[in-house]
């Protein structure tokens, strides 16, 4: 028996991780994509920001957090586009 399977919260933790990445890359290429095809897709997306929200319920919550990743985001399509 692994370590993971004695501690059931790592262990989860690490599958949203995994998750979490592979999500990013594919939405990232899918982004870059659509930009290289589309270049006012950045513009769309860049404006659309203000209606992105964390949707935790807890202390937690940082709607500000949420968008500066998106933005770090659009940032980086941006450059590889330049």
């Amino acid at each position: 028996m692994s370590d993971l399977q004695d501690q059931p919260n790592v262990a989860a933790a690490v599958a949203a991780r995994h998750r979490e990445v592979a999500v990013e890359h594919l939405l990232f290429g899918t982004i870059r994509f659509l930009s290289q095809r589309h270049p006012e897709l950045l513009a769309e997306l860049e404006d659309s920001l203000a209606h992105l929200w964390d949707h935790a319920d807890d202390t937690s919550r940082n709607d500000e957090a949420v968008r500066d990743v998106a933005r770090r985001f659009l940032r980086s399509l941006r450059a590889e586009g330049a």
